[in-house]
């Protein structure tokens, strides 16, 4: 089994090997009777398959999403390629698309792929782009993408980065700030402060020090310290916000991190462009022959087989439970599935 699956395994997480033995046994465990129809080593494979393709982060719980880097991205990646055609300006999709959308909007977005994900990551992203506008502003596909890139990967930096900046703009030592350890999302020790006047900010050289020390000694992912030093050498201050808006809107960040696309190829994925145009064929085909066609002619349309996406194995479980309920079952849904 570990040999079918070693090469999937180590080009996806060669530093988390544990991470996702443990999380694959807990799905073993957890959908023994689904999987014993299929096999061990053939769940192992596809299971190290997902990993490697990015998929197996698809409506798992957050806790999961945020564990490792490769996870990140990959949830990145997946939001990205659903949701790109909510902000396509025109092109063949424009009719159905939304141009502009507002925090909760795309929160309600993120928990279509992650249910349980926290609303403070949201709205602490879209905090980078509408800076001291209310929360309720629209903002478009491309801006909240990218600043939610930087606060949900970087999560752990920049709660790190919001301490540095209090302590200079208080003029404290900033070697006294205790990195994070906690999980994403938890941190709530400090908070950042609001950016109200061009005058405010800290100086760039002494932030840029604070923050390659940071990046020296912090176990979570940072950004390149040559791409900050170079975002913070371009001015004599800058402030807090000012900073993380600079990382959403720098494309060596972006490449260096991997997960998505120059902002100049945001709309373009060939790829899922085909599989969208043969869906909407068929979805086409059956709006027209349905209407016209009386029962017995829709009994005996053909099938048309739809594309399906590698996922992991995490929803057999939920489609078990509702296969039961189906046929009759009492079970009730527990209090992570409402």
């Amino acid at each position: 089994i570990l040999t079918s699956v070693s090469y999937s395994l180590l080009f996806a997480a060669q530093r988390h090997v544990l991470t996702y033995m443990e999380d694959a046994v807990s799905q073993l465990l957890e959908n023994r009777e689904d999987i014993s129809q299929y096999g061990i080593a053939r769940f192992f494979t596809e299971y190290f398959n997902s990993v490697r393709q990015g998929t197996h982060i698809l409506f798992r719980e957050f806790s999961f999403v945020q564990a490792t880097p490769h996870n990140r991205a990959s949830f990145l990646r997946t939001f990205w390629r659903c949701f790109r055609t909510v902000g396509k300006n025109g092109g063949k999709y424009s009719s159905i698309c939304c141009y502009l959308l507002t925090a909760q909007e795309y929160h309600c977005l993120l928990q279509l792929l992650c249910p349980d994900f926290p609303m403070e990551l949201t709205e602490k992203a879209a905090r980078i782009v509408l800076m001291d506008d209310a929360m309720d502003c629209l903002m478009s596909f491309s801006d909240f993408l990218f600043a939610f890139q930087i606060q949900f990967y970087y999560s752990e930096f920049l709660e790190s980065v919001a301490a540095i900046y209090q302590d200079l703009l208080a003029g404290k030592n900033p070697n006294t700030v205790i990195v994070p350890t906690s999980s994403s999302g938890q941190h709530r020790q400090r908070q950042p402060p609001n950016d109200c006047s061009p005058l405010e900010g800290v100086e760039a050289s002494l932030f840029y020090q604070c923050l390659e020390s940071l990046c020296d000694r912090s176990k979570y992912s940072c950004p390149p310290s040559a791409l900050v030093k170079e975002i913070l050498s371009s001015v004599q201050r800058m402030t807090f916000y000012g900073f993380l808006m600079a990382l959403a809107k720098d494309q060596g960040i972006n490449r260096a991190l991997g997960a998505l696309p120059d902002k100049g190829d945001l709309f373009l994925d060939p790829a899922m462009d085909q599989e969208l145009e043969k869906l909407v064929a068929q979805v086409s085909g059956l709006s027209v022959s349905g209407p016209a066609s009386s029962s017995a002619d829709t009994a005996n349309m053909p099938v048309r087989n739809s594309p399906r996406i590698n996922s992991p194995w995490k929803p057999l479980h939920h489609r078990r439970k509702m296969d039961a309920e189906s046929e009759g079952s009492n079970e009730e849904t527990d209090s992570s599935e409402n």
